[in-house]
Order: structure tokens, then C-alpha cells, then sequence
């Protein structure tokens, strides 16, 4: 998980934008640009999928979303800002949030064997969720 900046003072809250956050965060699947750009039609009919992105990287960029970019995935949106990871679904793509111990030591073990200054982390778990599990028994 990148380690987000405090939210932008000063970014302007248009009406497009107050739409497209109050998408995301209502809920909790960690929705694409085009399943945000669907809700955001139900309330903007005339919103533009360019637009919906364009304002998911403006909010990004602000601090007041999360952008989630999960290997050989489709870029996801998350409302949740605070330091926390990801478990996303093999078969259907599901993701979602876990709660896991503080991982800081592993970055002061990084900077101390390799010397790098480690600015942000990323942790994704993989596997099949409850649903895909059942099917792969069958």
C-alpha cells in the first residue's frame, strides 16, 4: 500500500467529483473506473467515462482515494485512505480489505540489507474466495 500525502486543502469539490466519491465510497468491492462510471451515470446521466477518470486520478493525486494497481489486474478504486492491504480473488477478481500486524519491520530490514530509503509498499494476497473456492470443488 502506497503511503498516501495528506489530502489536498485547496482541491475544489465539484459537483462531478462529489458524485464520483460518494460512488466509491458507498461501497466496499473496491469498484473499477468503468463500475464507478456506472454509478456515477445513475446521478450524472451525461458524465463522461473520460471525466470519471480523469476526476478518479484528480482525487487520487489529492490524497482522498487510493488508487490500487494489483499485478495483471484492472486499476481499482478504494475510499479507504489509512495504511492497509489487499486479498484479491484468482478466478473472480474480487478484492478486499484485511487487517494485518504493522509490516515497518520489514522495511527497516530492506533498508538495512540493500540500502534503499523505502518510500511506499504494496501487499497483495492471492487466492479464491469463499464463492470460487465452492466451485472448484465441484
Amino acid at each position: 500500500m502506497r503511503k498516501t500525502s495528506q489530502p489536498e486543502p485547496n482541491l475544489r469539490m465539484t459537483r462531478q467529483r462529489q458524485v464520483i466519491l460518494e460512488a466509491l465510497t458507498g461501497s466496499e468491492a473496491h469498484p473499477t473506473g468503468d463500475e464507478i462510471y456506472r454509478l456515477a451515470r445513475r446521478r450524472l446521466p451525461h458524465i463522461s467515462l473520460g471525466t470519471v477518470y480523469r476526476n478518479l486520478e484528480v482525487l487520487s493525486e489529492a490524497g482522498l482515494i487510493c488508487k490500487l494497481e494489483l499485478g495483471g489486474a484492472p486499476r481499482r478504486f478504494d475510499p479507504k485512505t489509512d495504511d492497509h492491504h489487499h486479498i484479491r480473488c484468482l478466478r473472480c477478481g474480487k478484492v478486499e480489505d484485511i487487517a494485518l500486524a504493522p509490516v515497518a519491520g520489514i522495511e527497516r530490514a530492506v533498508e538495512a540489507q540493500r540500502g534503499y530509503e523505502v518510500v511506499g509498499r504494496r501487499l497483495e494476497l492471492l487466492g479464491y474466495c469463499p464463492h470460487c473456492r465452492s466451485l472448484r470443488r465441484v
